[in-house]
């Protein structure tokens, strides 16, 4: 047997074997799936058991991180961004962006630390795309409580591939400013066109052929994922740029009621592409660097618990009760992706060492698996799982809710159950 295929094998097995093992796994907080993956790579790896050879998945694994950042980019709505929630956001953001840049050029001029820019960008991200799934599984997505978890991950993740773009592209900062200027006025140009400027012909054909065999509305999804990952590419920039502007040209172009295209696209993406990407990351997590000095894991760890996540309990004081101010500051906390993408540059650009690439990695590995698991438990310790004053058959109803009609989704909640709490309820979109 092709040796490829039989790493393929291995990996698709445990990114089968995944959601089983959680479930089996005895306690009173699930473990995020994202966490298993990742120790999973670790184990098949080169580094411990050898069963698979990360190299053989490294282009699944590229499409993968391309999926989770389209997805994540789809689940933004811009309208967060001028809300309470969102504006908070940008302050802590902010904030933390101030405060990681003082401690890491500080710690730069004393030689202890190197790839400056790398590593105050890397302080200042949240995993949204990591985030969504564990917001789904525990019931805090669609909450009053998950739209302030939301803002601070599209902030947390839109602001730093913006600082990648300007500060870490293979152009120079004015030139890399024109280009990101020039990129996303296209990509703005674009999701104010309406269908209507396209011929009547193709748009009888896409959805005349929306669910056949040919699937083609989801081939078109696809390929402009691909056709923006080498457009941002192009214009010097990481593909993570092209991946996330995917998302959000996505849900405008998107009709209302499009939760079928939704479900495929989740079918597609966490199905197969994104486990594989999380599987590829514990592969090649350089364990060995980190065994023989796990110190800068733990400090970078720490900061990012101190530096990205603290800030919460300031800014979100006179919003949040303090309970829900820690939740948030553990969510915040979690990163991984984007430290993929930035360390990778780093490396590339020969500011970073692979030593130091693995400590960071290890460490947003880490709180990936640590980090959402304390902000659940304070949620069940709390009383709240899904972040809001619902009972729990009211949470059964919302469950098994039918979807609402296409051309009712702005009308407001008139028939609400009596005793449910529509100010807690978001507003479909």
């Amino acid at each position: 047997m092709n040796e490829a295929f039989a790493s393929l094998v291995v990996v698709v097995l445990l990114a089968a074997a995944a959601p089983l093992i959680v479930d089996l796994i005895p306690g009173p907080v699930r473990i995020p799936q994202v966490a298993l993956l990742l120790v999973g790579g670790v184990i098949i790896g080169p580094e411990v058991a050898n069963l698979a050879d990360p190299t053989d998945i490294s282009l699944f694994s590229t499409i993968g991180m391309g999926f989770l950042f389209l997805l994540a980019g789809y689940e933004l709505d811009p309208k967060i961004f001028v809300e309470k929630a969102g504006k908070t956001a940008i302050w802590a953001w902010l904030s933390t962006l101030i405060l990681a840049g003082i401690i890491v050029f500080a710690l730069y001029a004393l030689g202890v630390v190197q790839s400056p820019i790398v590593l105050t960008i890397a302080l200042s991200t949240t995993a949204l795309g990591t985030l969504i799934p564990i917001l789904k599984e525990h019931g805090m997505f669609e909450t009053k409580f998950g739209r302030y978890i939301l803002a601070t991950g599209a902030v947390g993740e839109l602001a730093p591939i913006i600082a990648m773009a300007l500060f870490l592209g293979t152009r120079g900062t004015i030139a890399a400013f024109i280009a990101l200027l020039i990129f996303l006025l296209v990509i703005a140009a674009a999701s104010l066109a309406k269908f209507s400027l396209l011929p009547r012909w193709f748009l009888t054909m896409v959805e005349k052929r929306r669910h056949s065999t040919s699937q083609l509305v989801l081939r078109l999804v696809i390929a402009l994922l691909f056709v923006l990952l080498f457009v941002s590419s192009a214009f010097g920039f990481d593909s993570v740029l092209g991946a996330f502007a995917a998302g959000m040209l996505l849900r405008h172009w998107s009709p209302s009621g499009s939760e079928i295209l939704e479900i495929k696209l989740e079918a597609v993406g966490y199905g197969f592409f994104i486990p594989l990407f999380f599987i590829y990351s514990g592969m090649t997590l350089d364990l060995a660097s980190i065994l023989t000095n796990p110190a800068p894991l733990v400090i970078f760890f720490v900061a990012m618990l101190l530096i990205r996540g603290a800030p919460a309990l300031f800014w979100y004081r006179r919003d949040l009760p303090v309970l829900e101010r820690f939740e948030l500051m553990f969510f915040g906390a979690t990163a991984l992706p984007l430290l993929v993408a930035l360390t990778e540059i780093g490396v590339d650009n020969g500011a970073m060492t692979e030593a130091s690439q693995a400590s960071i990695i290890g460490a947003g590995a880490l709180s990936v698996l640590l980090f959402p698991i304390a902000a659940v438990a304070l949620s069940k310790r709390n009383g709240m799982v899904t972040g809001a004053n619902l009972s729990d058959a009211a949470r059964v109803r919302d469950l098994h809710a039918q979807p609402v009609p296409a051309e009712m989704s702005n009308a407001p909640h008139q028939n609400a159950p009596t005793g449910t709490p529509t100010a807690d309820r978001e507003e479909p979109r």
